[in-house]
């Protein structure tokens, strides 16, 4: 095993099976990385207008690619994430027509978090988020040919943004050209599920993976395992809003309108503020889908983040 560095002096804004891999490496290597942060544009000075002022042609800035040998279509891509480390800072917010309630947030509001040690600050109220961190965009080249843009998740993985590739996790990608061509980046100090304002808390780091090739494994699209608990905010129970309805998306709207409101009421923030909150610490959840004709959906919001 060899163990490599890349910096993100150079970033990958897409996915493009014909670009030059920035490192080659053997099955078995391990590659420590520097991820900016995730839109490559914003400080802990950053404002409101400059986060509606972001260039989407620079969303995501990944590093990579990586060109693992050996590795061809057919085959599955084995990464283990050993390690991820935060950097001070982080941000959440919400951009106009982007997010899931961007009817209701049509303007740029951006929220600057303190990372220490194992705590994320978000600065008011005493509210705090353990630092669950993880890559949001973790993905391969596409088979087909052209630039792809990296805000859609796709077969070949990309920005999926899901909370569970945490640290001890291992997860597989379908090889979909020659070399795989890996890239990550995205990296997330914590997020709830669903991503509900589009935002995490939104943070560069230093990570650790480990590859590897299974040619015995065919699938179709990413596959993962992760370690429990499922959550280390999983300790004081939980403020569940619900909805009801035949259309899953309304319902899901509702239900995090509903936790906006609870959090105004009772924690004194502003409509902004709660749903960055919804965003990062939330859990939007499939409760009922089989009851015709109305599903329910609900929010989880785990109450160990209170003082």
């Amino acid at each position: 095993m060899t163990e490599h560095y890349l910096d993100d002096s150079v970033t990958q804004p897409f996915w493009d099976n014909s670009v030059t891999p920035r490192l080659t490496i053997d099955p078995g290597d391990v590659v420590v990385m520097e991820c900016a942060e995730p839109v490559g544009q914003l400080t802990p000075d950053s404002t409101d207008d400059d986060l509606a002022n972001i260039d989407f042609g620079l969303v995501h800035a990944l590093t990579g690619s990586i060109y693992i040998n050996d590795a061809a279509p057919g085959h599955a891509l084995e990464v283990e994430i050993l390690n991820m480390q935060h950097k001070g800072w982080g941000w959440t917010g919400h951009i106009p027509a982007f997010g899931l309630l961007q009817e209701e947030f049509d303007f740029a509001y951006i929220h600057h978090w303190e990372l220490e040690g194992d705590t994320c600050h978000f600065g008011l109220g005493g509210i705090t988020l353990p630092f669950e961190p993880f890559p949001g965009c973790v993905g391969v080249a596409p088979a087909e040919a052209g630039r792809l843009n990296t805000v859609p998740p796709r077969i070949n993985g990309g920005n999926v943004d899901i909370r569970d590739l945490v640290v001890g996790s291992v997860f597989w990608l379908p090889v979909l050209a020659e070399g795989a061509l890996f890239s990550t980046g995205d990296c997330h100090a914590a997020q709830g599920q669903g991503e509900v304002s589009g935002t995490a808390i939104e943070s560069p780091m230093t990570v650790a993976m480990r590859f590897n090739l299974r040619k015995d494994l065919a699938i179709k699209e990413l596959q993962l395992r992760r370690p429990s608990p499922m959550t280390i905010t999983d300790s004081a129970g939980y403020h569940i809003t619900t909805a009801h309805g035949p259309d899953l998306m309304e319902n899901a709207k509702n239900a995090v309108r509903y936790m906006i409101d609870w959090l105004m009421s009772n924690y004194g923030l502003n409509e902004s503020q709660a749903y960055c909150l919804c965003s990062v610490a939330g859990d939007l959840k499939i409760a009922e889908i089989v009851d015709v004709p109305n599903w329910i959906v609900a929010f989880h919001m785990p109450l160990s983040i209170f003082p």
